[in-house]
């Protein structure tokens, strides 16, 4: 685990949109994500005066003397009553050097799905710790599913710390059992950052605190900052689910045939080959359209209309795909899942599978393991899977998926189960064995 700040990547790696930082924040509840997500919008100077204003009059209302700066953050008003966070709230805010897009997390286990989906397409997460009560069973849970869903880097923020006694030694020992936590779920010790601040005062979060004279690492801000920007493990070729097929039908576009969607992962060019998934049949990128004109060329997360040499059958959730590396469709495979419904998954349960923008009935087949967060152990053969629990399953799908394994693409390599009747989400899957590096790491 580092303490100092990261260095700008020089190795010429894979990493895209280097000014903009996707973050997600977690934790048990009452650590103080929302605190400390207000003290980043309040200290870069990312909410308005009228806003400030509020929160002011609303904290002298609730008997503080400064202001609460969670309010700027618990919108809802079940959030504010109860002084909980329980939806997930996106901030925007920036600083002279990069932009960010920041999920803030519960921290009730009952609304781990939510921590889940804020953290998915997290490049890092800042993991909040009570400095009073240091590494909790949530800290350990929230740790193994950021591992389970490959974010990329993680800040241990150790907040609070202005309320404990020897601030060195506490920040010491949580460091070093978040720094073993963490080595055993597979980080190494330069994408872990740990950072003593009290987010109430803005200790070490845009300023550095007198009253941690121990630690000579970066503020939070600083980190932030200057973190490498990583994006997925392992860049894989062009992806892109169909979302929509357009037609428009009209004298003037008879002929027009354009299928739209945005692109999940890599790059395409005008005359790139590219093959139509699960059908397999091969063609070339005759056009790619946008809503402000044509493009020669789209990378990851551009929303684009992609025109095509031949005409071919394809409609919503077929995948077009790089020759090079296009996955091979699927119908029966090995899944990670994280537990989200209310009642246990069994064996033969009847779910829909939501795979980009496909949907297709699903068996769950088997429950081949299930991991325990906190002692870091596999277990072969459970019977069933809880609330939040996390598993290996296999999965029999009515349609043939063009997925590729998580671990090479988070955006083509997850999934989700949904119940068929009330359509709620039922768990967040990750196509491949995604425990069996945490199985090795334990076992080392």
């Amino acid at each position: 685990m580092t303490t100092t700040a990261s260095p700008a990547d020089t190795t010429g790696g894979h990493v895209e949109n280097s000014d903009l930082l996707r973050i997600a924040t977690a934790g048990s509840v009452d650590d103080g994500k929302s605190t400390l997500v207000g003290r980043l919008l309040f200290d870069t100077k990312s909410v308005l005066a009228d806003q400030i204003d509020a929160v002011t009059r609303a904290s002298v209302d609730k008997g503080l003397d400064t202001p609460d700066l969670s309010l700027l953050v618990d919108g809802l008003r079940a959030e504010r009553e109860q002084g909980i966070t329980i939806d997930v709230a996106y901030r925007y805010f920036a600083t002279p050097r990069r932009s960010f897009v920041l999920a803030d997390t519960p921290g009730h286990v009952q609304y781990t799905r939510n921590t889940v989906s804020g953290a998915s397409t997290a490049q890092l997460v800042i993991l909040l710790v009570d400095a009073r009560t240091g590494v909790v069973a949530q800290t350990r849970r929230h740790a193994a599913v950021m591992a389970l869903l490959g974010v990329p880097r993680l800040v241990l923020a150790v907040n609070k710390i202005d309320l404990v006694d020897d601030a060195a030694t506490v920040f010491a020992e949580i460091s070093a059992e978040f720094a073993r936590l963490t080595g055993t779920l597979g980080w190494d010790e330069a994408d872990v950052q740990a950072i003593p601040v009290s987010a109430l005062r803005g200790d070490n979060v845009a300023h550095r605190s007198a009253l941690t004279d121990f630690y000579s690492g970066p503020t939070l801000i600083e980190h932030l900052e200057s973190v490498p920007n990583v994006a997925d493990r392992a860049p894989v070729g062009f992806r892109f689910p169909v979302q929509y097929v357009i037609r428009p039908r009209t004298a003037e576009y008879l002929d027009y045939r354009g299928y739209a969607g945005q692109v999940a992962a890599g790059r395409v060019a005008v005359g790139d080959e590219v093959v139509v998934l699960p059908s397999g049949i091969r063609t070339t990128v005759s056009g790619i359209d946008t809503a402000d004109g044509s493009l020669e060329s789209a990378h990851t997360g551009r929303s684009i209309t992609v025109l095509l040499a031949d005409d071919i059958d394809i409609s919503r959730g077929d995948i077009i795909a790089a020759v090079a590396d296009a996955p091979e469709p699927i119908s029966s495979f090995t899944a990670t899942v994280c537990w989200l419904g209310d009642k246990p998954l069994a064996p033969g349960a009847r779910l829909l599978l939501k795979h980009g923008t496909l949907s297709t009935p699903a068996i769950v087949g088997s429950l081949d393991a299930l991991f325990d967060e906190q002692d870091l152990s596999v277990h072969d053969s459970p019977e069933r899977l809880e609330l939040n629990q996390i598993g290996r399953i296999t999965v029999q799908t009515a349609a043939p998926v063009a997925a590729d394994d998580y671990l090479v693409n988070r955006e083509t390599g997850s999934f989700l189960l949904i119940d068929p009747q009330g359509g709620n989400t039922l768990a967040a899957g990750l196509v491949g064995d995604a425990l069996a590096p945490l199985h090795l790491s334990a076992l080392a």
